[in-house]
Parts: C-alpha cells; sequence; structure tokens
C-alpha cells in the first residue's frame, strides 16, 4: 500500500511541473471560428489543425461546395464526423447562408438568399432557418450544435437578434484583428499582407474567423498562411479554445 502511494506522489510529481510550465507559457486565450464557404480547403485546414493540436469552434451552412454538392449533404459526414471526433465545437450560420437586410413595419425581418430569393421570417421561421442546421448535423454525426450563431456576413438586425435569442441561441461576432481576411481580394489584400497584419494585431481573447474555403479569391490563402499564422500566434505564447453555450 506504502509502495503504490509512493508511486503515485511520484507520478503526480512529474505530470505537475509539465502542466504549470504547460500554463506559465500560455500569455492568452484566441478562439479559432471557422464557416463553411466554398470548402475546397477543408482537409487542408483540419490537417493543420490536428498539426498543431488546436480546436475550433465551426459555424455551420448548407453552402455549395467546391465538388458540385452541400456542405451538410451525406458526402461530407465523415469529414464531420471526424471534427467531432477530434473534439471541435460547432454552432449554426443558418441554414440557407442568406443576408438579414433590414427590420420590416409587420414586425418580420427580411432574410435574402445568395440567388436573390427574398423571405419574411417570424419568430418561428427564423429558429426554424437556425435549427435546421443542428438537425441535419445531428444525424450526419450524432452530434448536437451549441447555442450560438453567426449571421452571414455577420450582419445582424435587431429583430433577428431578438429572434434567434427566443430560440435559445446567442449571437457569435469576431474582433476587428480577429478579421483574417480569407475572403477579401487578393489583388489588394495578399497572403503576405494578411499573415503580417494578423500576427501583429492579434491579442489576448479574440475571436477569429476564416472559412473552410473561398471560392471568389485568386491566392488560396489557407494553404499559404494557415500553418505559419497558427505557428506564429503559439510562438507568441497564444493558446486556444473553442466557444461555449453560455451557462
Amino acid at each position: 500500500m506504502r509502495r503504490a502511494v509512493r508511486w503515485l506522489i511520484a507520478c503526480v510529481a512529474l505530470v505537475l511541473p509539465a502542466a504549470q510550465a504547460q500554463a506559465q507559457t500560455c500569455k492568452g486565450t484566441l478562439y479559432l471560428t471557422i464557416d463553411t464557404g466554398w470548402m475546397n480547403h477543408a482537409e487542408h485546414i483540419a490537417r493543420t489543425l490536428s498539426k498543431h493540436n488546436v480546436k475550433a469552434t465551426f459555424f455551420l451552412a448548407n453552402e455549395k461546395t467546391f465538388r458540385g454538392d452541400y456542405s451538410l449533404d451525406a458526402s461530407w459526414a465523415d469529414f464531420w464526423k471526424a471534427r467531432v471526433a477530434e473534439g471541435h465545437t460547432f454552432g449554426t450560420h443558418t441554414w440557407h447562408h442568406g443576408y438579414f437586410r433590414g427590420d420590416l413595419k409587420n414586425g418580420r425581418t427580411r432574410y435574402v438568399h445568395m440567388n436573390g430569393t427574398r423571405h419574411e421570417f417570424d419568430q418561428a421561421a427564423m429558429c426554424g432557418e437556425l435549427d435546421r442546421v443542428e438537425s441535419v448535423f445531428e444525424k450526419l454525426t450524432g452530434r448536437k450544435l451549441e447555442r450560438l450563431w453567426r449571421a452571414p456576413g455577420g450582419i445582424t438586425t435587431p429583430l433577428s437578434t431578438q429572434f434567434a435569442k427566443a430560440c435559445g441561441y446567442s449571437h457569435v461576432k469576431w474582433a476587428q484583428a480577429g478579421f483574417l481576411g480569407d475572403e477579401l481580394p487578393s489583388e489588394n489584400y495578399p497572403n503576405a499582407l494578411l499573415l503580417k497584419n494578423a500576427l501583429r494585431d492579434i491579442r489576448d481573447g479574440d475571436i477569429l474567423v476564416m472559412h473552410l474555403g473561398i471560392r471568389s479569391r485568386k491566392e488560396a490563402w489557407a494553404p499559404a498562411v494557415f500553418d505559419p499564422l497558427l505557428e506564429g500566434l503559439k510562438a507568441r505564447g497564444f493558446c486556444f479554445d473553442t466557444l461555449k453555450s453560455p451557462a
């Protein structure tokens, strides 16, 4: 019995310095969030997250992908199951990835799809748009979402946030420095500039935002920037954590 106790004490003595050293090197916490997007760099981004042991919060919409399918189709089930197994967290980005374009006098909010289709959302319609993502994702992976949502483009209206809150969702935007710029035109915002700005400006507590691929950007961002970005932020002493549902 005494031998077992001595062995346990010795193990704790070995583990504690390592844990303390890790805590001492963490000079701040960042929250990496990733929206679905074009999905053409999804696998590369997943490998890079794994390489750096970084956990992210994914915001999911059923967006058309470079393969001609949609990001929440059954054809993407294995990808999402793998991310669940790795310990990432997930929120809703609305089902159709439409944009909120103002509140109406009839007590509804205008929601416009990428193809121009317009809807007027009341409370029930808003809940349906947000909840549909969880319903499909749970069927694909067995995992529920955090009670978090992000409006496409980060654009909300007073009624859309009020409706979403009544549906049980808190809105998540990003820090100014956390806008990583992968959706900006590369002619004006080359990769080297975006990387330099992020490594210089990001601060403790910032929420970062990026995508699993952007169709319109000519100079691909993730293959060139994502790995050195994580490496540089960790070199500055930052740790990463996921976003969770409000208590």
